[in-house]
């Protein structure tokens, strides 16, 4: 006989168990990163070097996500970053996506995490025009994951054209609207973030109102400047508080110089993280350009007045790895029941049973339509992927689960026109 899928080990301290936790996100354009060219050497930009400013940086900021952009194409600078920047210091936790270079660009984006945390789910290249735009697809863990409850976070990571002219200015706007197209066509409204080095100069750039005001086509993936701070940005003093490059006044013959006079770098947030109604919401007044107080326009942020936003060794470790100053927030995430469980549109039941060693998703439609079902280690790993269509009415779909270790995975059911809906699986 067919029996019901029982779980009979508990693994609630493998997860977060606090009823919330506030997170704190970090994203920071790396000024090169291990790539080497003709003005960033490797006696100006040495990443050894830089390797110490960012240990400094990090160990003040202990940031749970960390994405960045200007890092070297190649795998072992990503690497490097993993295990001689954040897993230090008696830390050992923390992880990384994988590199993606559809594009061919010589600096690519990344992703960090905590994986006491998150779980990194699955990861994409929304677009890959002048450069790959990152999707990446994390769950918070919780104990509630053993009811199948989860909480999603995307981050999007975007490094746009940069420089002034319209043809740039249209390149960045080619980059937004391909991104908010891919999100429209693959994955539904949510927890999203959106960060990285835009290269914009002023809030009436197409790129910018592409994302704040997206075409209806688009309206579901709408995003929110956490400061409200619209504007002609370049060059302006009003906006000195919220300019994040150039960190230095002089420059070397590998950072800009000219001191702080561009808005470059942002995080911008969906409305769902802005009124926190998927259980992740952004906490008023954590936005902030780390180690900027709004006294340094056109200069270094090290120059007089006396910068007191953070200590004197993180200040100056600020100034000589990046001319561009890392964007931090935080969010609070509230754990518990999120009504993901049931959010694929008419799917009314789903639970898996087992008979021997196989294992079925008994699952009831209110129609024909298609999911797909990923099966995902604890660690994040994607198992195995694959497409099922469903009629209306019951089914009883086979899941591939022979070449299964022995324990315990998620299934993750996604519905076409979105929708997610987790459930447990023991081998």
């Amino acid at each position: 006989m067919i029996r019901p899928f029982l779980v009979l080990i508990s693994c609630a301290f493998y997860f977060q168990t606090k009823a919330q936790d506030t997170l704190t996100v970090m994203q920071y354009n790396m000024l090169n990163y291990g790539n080497y060219t003709s003005y960033c050497t490797s006696d100006n930009n040495n990443h050894e070097q830089k390797d110490i400013y960012l240990r400094t940086i990090l160990n003040f900021v202990n940031p749970d996500i960390f994405t960045v952009n200007e890092m070297s194409e190649y795998e072992f600078y990503h690497n490097r970053i993993l295990t001689d920047v954040l897993n230090t210091n008696e830390k050992d936790y923390y992880n990384k996506a994988e590199i993606t270079n559809i594009a061919g660009s010589y600096i690519i984006n990344g992703l960090f995490y905590d994986s006491r945390k998150f779980v990194l789910h699955s990861q994409y290249v929304a677009q890959s025009y002048v450069r790959d735009i990152n999707v990446y697809k994390l769950y918070y863990r919780h104990s509630s994951l053993a009811q199948g409850d989860t909480t999603y976070l995307n981050c999007i990571v975007a490094h746009l054209k940069s420089s002034t002219g319209s043809s740039n200015e249209q390149s960045r706007a080619t980059m937004a609207s391909n991104t908010l197209n891919w999100l429209k066509n693959n994955m539904p409204p949510g927890n999203y973030l959106l960060m990285g080095d835009f290269n914009l100069y002023s809030s009436d750039e197409a790129a910018y109102q592409y994302f704040i005001n997206p075409l209806p086509a688009t309206e579901d993936y709408k995003f929110y400047d956490p400061i409200n701070k619209p504007g002609d940005w370049n060059n302006d003093a009003s906006f000195a508080a919220w300019h994040t490059q150039s960190v230095s006044g002089s420059g070397t013959s590998c950072q800009a110089s000219g001191g702080m006079d561009d808005r470059f770098d942002f995080i911008l947030a969906s409305e769902t993280i802005m009124q926190g109604t998927a259980n992740v919401r952004y906490i008023p007044d954590t936005y902030k350009a780390l180690g900027q107080d709004g006294l340094h326009f056109n200069k270094s942020i090290t120059d007089s007045p006396q910068n007191n936003t953070v200590p004197n060794d993180v200040l100056n470790a600020l100034g000589a790895n990046s001319d561009h100053l890392p964007i931090i927030l935080k969010l609070q995430v509230k754990a518990g029941p999120t009504g993901i469980r049931n959010a694929i549109a008419n799917i009314n039941n789903a639970e898996i049973q087992y008979w021997g060693n196989e294992h079925f998703l008994r699952i009831n439609s209110s129609k024909d339509q298609q999911i797909q079902a990923t099966i995902v280690s604890l660690t994040g790993n994607v198992i195995s992927s694959e497409t099922a269509y469903l009629f209306s009415g019951n089914n009883k779909l086979k899941l591939n689960t022979a070449h299964l270790a022995r324990g315990m995975y998620l299934l993750n059911l996604s519905g076409a026109n979105g929708g997610n809906l987790t459930l447990k699986l023991v081998r």
